[in-house]
């Protein structure tokens, strides 16, 4: 009786060949898939800043990255954030996102802490406290924590500074910093510009003057609250070196109405003059106790040019043109001053 044949069984080799083509369909459709959630883009058209206040979590990065429209699937987002730690390792600072950047690379830049500086301005403040008002408004800081530091007295010791001249150690100019710099990380830093502001030519200068760089400063102060005219401020500046050397007290306006606090005023009246402070140059001879506001760099080397004039007396032209009309001696300092203020009475300025 012949033999029943056996069952061969199908080829594994075939068997293989399937499977393996089925996983690698789906791993290519998987890389596929994550590639285009790596490469996925911010949504933002233009370059967009942000910022992540000291102690902010991962729910208030997304608030804030939701609050800009940056990111359109929070989803990829979260997924990339939880991969690389993001959502328990936020950084604080100010950050700018750049159309075109990819999920991963936010991540990325968001989790290193890699930062854009911003630019600060300091232009010319009257007072410590307008400084701290005008520059927390560009930094995370508040003003209060600014003017703290610099009204302690022994803060501004180490800086060989008081509290009335410290405000003569920022210097009028556009700064790059880290918007989330501490506050005495940032004045620090300002010392150090102010240091370089000083080079060896103004040094020289100063030592020649036979000022100190605070007095210098002071001086500056009262000629930048004198005159915007860049072309007359070293003979304004010769008026009040020359009634220093002389003993003379300064009798600046500008000062007296520092002391008064009222900046909005537009003449100085008898009754100003006797305002009793420090300030009032008008009852104090000398210089003030510190600057009366933060003065330019033009200003400052305007007292540093040491511009050798006899000028004692200097009024305002009564055209109104910002200029001034300089005297070396009172009588010819009142002809000019009775036709500034003949101008004034006629124009009802009070």
């Amino acid at each position: 009786m012949p033999k029943k044949p056996k069952k061969t069984a199908a080829p594994k080799t075939s068997r293989t060949k399937t499977i393996l083509v089925v996983t690698g369909i789906a791993l290519l459709i998987s890389s596929i898939f994550a590639i285009a959630q790596i490469t996925k883009r911010v949504a933002v058209a233009d370059d967009t800043r942000i910022y992540i206040p000291t102690g902010a979590d991962y729910g208030d990065l997304c608030d804030t990255l939701a609050k800009h429209n940056v990111i359109s699937q929070t989803t990829t987002f979260a997924l990339m954030s939880k991969l690389r730690g993001l959502d328990k390792h936020v950084k604080s600072g100010s950050y700018v996102v750049k159309p075109g950047m990819t999920y991963l690379q936010l991540v990325q830049k968001l989790y290193t802490g890699n930062q854009n500086p911003i630019r600060i301005t300091i232009g010319k403040y009257r007072t410590v406290r307008g400084l701290c008002d005008g520059v927390a408004t560009q930094m995370e800081f508040t003003p209060d924590t600014l003017y703290h530091i610099l009204t302690d007295k022994a803060f501004c010791e180490v800086y060989h500074h008081t509290p009335q001249t410290i405000i003569g150690a920022f210097t009028q100019n556009t700064y790059e910093v880290y918007w989330n710099t501490s506050p005495k990380r940032f004045v620090e830093r300002m010392m150090m510009e102010t240091d370089a502001f000083w080079n060896d030519e103004r040094c020289r200068k100063l030592e020649a003057l036979g000022l100190s760089r605070n007095e210098v400063v002071t001086l500056a102060s009262i000629v930048e609250e004198e005159t915007n005219k860049g072309d007359e401020k070293a003979d304004i500046a010769s008026v009040y070196l020359n009634r220093l050397r002389k003993g003379m007290r300064l009798e600046a306006d500008p000062t007296v109405k520092y002391a008064t606090g009222d900046f909005t005023l537009r003449r100085i009246l008898a009754k100003h003059l006797q305002t009793p402070s420090p300030y009032n140059t008008y009852l104090n001879t000398g210089l003030p106790p510190g600057p009366i506001c933060l003065p330019s760099s033009e200003s400052i080397d305007a007292v540093l040019a040491n511009k050798k004039t006899a000028y004692i007396y200097f009024c305002a032209k009564e055209d109104f043109s910002g200029y001034h009309n300089f005297a070396a001696t009172y009588q010819q300092h009142l002809s000019n001053a009775a036709r500034y203020h003949k101008a004034l009475n006629q124009r009802r300025i009070k």
